[in-house]
């Protein structure tokens, strides 16, 4: 295991949070909840009918972890009122009616979307994050969370990082042995504005998370100046907004990706820069370039990609790779734990 991801356990492990995990049919879900709580990492809360996750998981000591169902938990009622009132007035696009006219249609609606019932439980305080996706989209685990949870204050947007560690051995551009890459999973195309958020937040978890001083770098096909296009600008732009903001943060732009962690690329293209040749948080053009730019490291790199994570919401929920393995699922809920102290 890697010093950074050992770190993370390590630090989680004393917070002692509680993580709900919404997808007891998933068998890689079932095994991270039973590791996680042998670690120590977390406590857990599994969704589902406790004698069918164990009858279809018979192998995996569920030792300490609390299996909830929601069609018998006596909070459940509760969650339903919850999520009436908070969607009150909010009207069903397809109908053209009420989104839940009566309470009951709450309860229906959450016991047939685990997803949002545990949302709920996060909003009731009975949960401090959740980590979802394992086996649903990224727009099943994100809706509830948007309509429930909401974004923290401050905080313009939700997006996604990758914290992508460093194989074994290190590299020789990475002396943080991991970066954070941003937006890389969620925003398509985000604006100048959004893009200087999604900076800022990224900032914010590579403190949070890693514990790194962030050196920012706004990416681009172009190195101060080098090439003239409105997709330049916008970067610019980002760049020249994020220092209003965030005016003690190292952070440079627009940079093409040698200048941003190639030292000696960064002496001839950006001779004056305290961020350029040594940036750890990368900040993507658009979801292409994100998306596009953490396979290529994972895959031709050997980076262990940890994602999509989120940032800006009030209290943290985490999405999964569909192709997620077990230990993944372990590393978010660390994640989620920090997050949630960081709150």
């Amino acid at each position: 295991m890697s010093n950074i991801l050992e770190g993370i356990f390590q630090r989680a492990s004393a917070l002692n949070k509680t993580i709900v995990l919404p997808e007891g049919e998933d068998k890689r879900v079932v095994a991270a909840a039973s590791d996680v709580v042998k670690k120590g990492i977390a406590k857990i809360v599994l969704l589902g009918d406790e004698n069918e996750i164990k009858q279809n998981n018979p192998d995996v000591d569920l030792t300490g972890v609390t299996v909830l169902n929601p069609v018998t938990y006596e909070k459940t009622d509760a969650y339903a009122e919850l999520l009436f009132n908070l969607r009150a007035g909010k009207i069903n696009k397809k109908t053209g009616l009420a989104e839940f006219p009566e309470i009951e249609d709450a309860k229906k609606n959450i016991l047939k979307d685990y997803t949002m019932y545990a949302a709920l439980m996060i909003k009731m305080g009975d949960a401090d994050g959740m980590v979802s996706g394992a086996c649903h989209s990224t727009a099943n685990t994100l809706r509830p969370a948007l309509q429930v949870i909401k974004t923290k204050a401050g905080t313009k947007l939700v997006s996604c990082y990758f914290l992508m560690v460093a194989p074994e051995g290190g590299n020789k551009f990475c002396k943080d042995d991991c970066f954070i890459f941003s937006d890389s999973g969620l925003v398509q195309n985000p604006t100048s504005e959004e893009l200087a958020y999604i900076a800022l937040s990224s900032a914010e978890s590579a403190q949070a998370i890693v514990g790194m001083e962030p050196k920012v770098a706004f990416l681009s096909h172009s190195s101060k100046g080098s090439a003239k296009h409105a997709d330049v600008d916008k970067v610019v732009n980002a760049f020249n907004l994020f220092k209003e903001i965030a005016p003690t943060v190292k952070a440079e732009g627009e940079l093409q990706l040698d200048s941003a962690i190639v030292p000696e690329v960064a002496a001839l293209k950006a001779p004056n820069s305290e961020v350029a040749g040594q940036a750890n948080v990368l900040i993507f053009p658009d979801l292409d370039a994100g998306n596009i730019g953490y396979k290529l490291v994972e895959r031709l790199g050997g980076f262990t990609a940890i994602g999509p994570l989120c940032q800006g919401f009030d209290k943290p929920v985490n999405d999964l790779s569909r192709g997620c393995k077990a230990s993944d699922i372990v590393a978010a809920v660390a994640i989620t734990c920090l997050q949630a102290n960081n709150k």
